[in-house]
């Protein structure tokens, strides 16, 4: 488990993270979302001690990460997949890793066959693929066997299988009771992914909930309707009465002029309000939004870097 408590850090004036609090729990995936600049790997460095809280705390399984007697058994890492003397080979590497915490051959050769290394285990890292090098991170994550996995984008330079591989590694390590916690910028797969998600928007918390609950929250439920009065009902249902909760949208393609979406209403109650026009109604069916709508409406004010404009005077700062 790691528990955050009113965590701060302050680089002068820039508040990277600003009294956020959160708790990650054993058992699920933790999803860690938020724009460039969120906040989101000061947060994971802050997490195991890499950097310096400037006030709050954080702790991994009730202790400080420093305060463990072996921090690799309790939580392994991968914050930097690139934190790696490229002259050595990856058993050499995971060899000199493990012996820090008494870890011999039989270990590294296990974490090199689950992470598909087999094949370059002798090879230097110096020649990998980013994609082999986010391998060899996961597998050093991997080495003391941890209750607690902080991944900062994982699946970074991964092909497609190598996605669904974590994707697999994540949801069956949950399943045996460990703690999950993972960014990533690729919102479909953190969809099918992740069991609960945290977002950060300027340092701050924004949304800490269930996947599904963040999407019905920050109205990402749509309704498809089909009508042949589809400018009289768009009209009805845009009418002041209703409030401004209500929005119509377009349908999915221009050449469907009878179809237009709906959101703040379910299809029960437009279909009510179709019913007292006297409006038939060919579809009604509600659209189940998605992970990326959701993480989009959420964000829309919290993001320092837009493309086309001027960076914000911090850049430069970290995440």
């Amino acid at each position: 488990m790691i528990e955050a408590r009113e965590l701060s850090k302050h680089y002068g004036s820039k508040k990277a993270v600003d009294g956020i609090s959160f708790t990650v729990r054993p058992g699920m995936v933790t999803g860690f979302l938020g724009p460039n600049g969120a906040g989101k790997s000061t947060t994971m460095r802050l997490i195991v001690g890499l950097d310096r809280a400037t006030s709050g705390s954080v702790t991994v399984n009730g202790k400080p990460y420093a305060a463990h007697r072996a921090p690799l058994r309790e939580v392994g890492m991968l914050l930097d997949a690139k934190a790696i003397h490229t002259g050595r080979s990856a058993v050499n590497h995971l060899l000199a890793v493990g012996a820090t915490h008494g870890i011999g051959r039989t270990r590294v050769d296990e974490v090199i066959g689950l992470t598909g290394l087999d094949s370059v285990a002798r090879k230097r890292v110096g020649g990998f693929s980013l994609g082999m090098g986010q391998r060899l991170g996961i597998a050093a994550a991997l080495l003391g066997d941890p209750a607690t996995l902080v991944l900062d984008e994982p699946v970074n330079g991964l092909d497609p299988e190598g996605v669904m591989w974590v994707r697999s590694l994540a949801r069956q390590l949950a399943s045996e009771g460990r703690t999950i916690f993972l960014s990533s910028h690729l919102m479909s797969e953190m969809a099918l992914t992740a069991d609960h998600i945290i977002v950060l928007g300027r340092g701050r918390v924004i949304a800490d909930a269930p996947v599904a609950d963040i999407v019905a929250l920050s109205g990402g439920t749509l309704v498809r309707v089909r009508t042949p009065h589809a400018a009289r009902l768009r009209e009805l249902l845009a009418s002041t009465e209703l409030g401004t909760q209500v929005q119509v949208h377009p349908g999915s393609s221009t050449n469907e002029p009878d179809v237009f979406q709906v959101s703040g209403l379910d299809a029960a109650r437009i279909g009510e309000l179709a019913a007292s026009a006297g409006l038939a109604l060919h579809e009604l069916t509600p659209v189940a939004g998605s992970l990326e709508e959701a993480y989009m409406s959420l964000t829309q004010n919290e993001v320092e870097y837009h493309a086309g404009g001027t960076a914000s005077a911090s850049e430069g700062a970290s995440q």
